[in-house]
């Protein structure tokens, strides 16, 4: 199939491009069924697309569950660069960043659920690329809670790398309870365990 007809056919069924189309169908059937039963014909079959289409924009459907959670990563390392960035004190940049990866997972959970619960399945270059990118994140995280230490704003008591894997074990458990329809939203979670982690390390 030429890259001219996967395109064309982008908007044969609800406008939407091709790989959003696919992402969106293979995120479903992973989340429903597991990423080890569902087949690549399933998927195409969901989108409304050919195999052809699936392939040129995607080389496997491990490609397909790299994407999934590579797209929910590249946002949040984008948005961690703004707020690290920013114009503010290490403390309201550090608490913004805490808050906003909160949400972020949340508004996102299926993706990220599949992934951690899939990511064995990924050839081992995919996994090791996965891996890099989300400790160039953490590194990121963990260099601001080492620049309000190092300033005296921040608690030295604790451990840069401990304070980082605190904050990041209760995002990654999030899958494990969080639930739409619950007593707390995206954001007010977000703001408890933010402030949580402020507390950690008030001096």
């Amino acid at each position: 199939m030429s890259s001219r007809t996967a395109t064309a056919g982008a908007t044969e069924n609800d406008g939407r491009p091709v790989p959003q189309r696919l992402l969106a169908a293979a995120t479903r059937l992973f989340a429903e069924r597991g990423y080890d039963r569902t087949s690549v014909q399933e998927i195409v079959e969901a989108a409304g697309v050919t195999k052809g289409a699936l392939y040129h924009y995607f080389g496997s459907k491990d490609d397909l569950l790299h994407e999934v959670y590579g797209r929910v990563l590249r946002l949040q390392q984008e948005r961690l660069d703004g707020f690290a960035g920013a114009d503010a004190p290490v403390e309201r940049r550090l608490r913004d960043a805490a808050a906003d990866v909160v949400v972020t997972t949340i508004e996102n959970l299926d993706d990220t659920k599949i992934f951690f619960r899939s990511m064995h399945h990924l050839s081992p270059e995919k996994l090791k690329q996965v891996r890099a990118e989300r400790r160039r994140y953490h590194e990121r995280f963990r260099a601001l809670v080492e620049e309000g230490q190092r300033t005296g704003v921040f608690s030295r008591a604790t451990p840069a790398d401990l304070v980082v894997d605190y904050h990041f074990g209760s995002v990654h458990h999030l899958g494990s309870w969080y639930r739409p329809d619950g007593a707390l939203g995206p954001r007010e979670v977000a703001d408890h365990l933010a402030d949580l982690l402020m507390r950690a390390l008030r001096p």
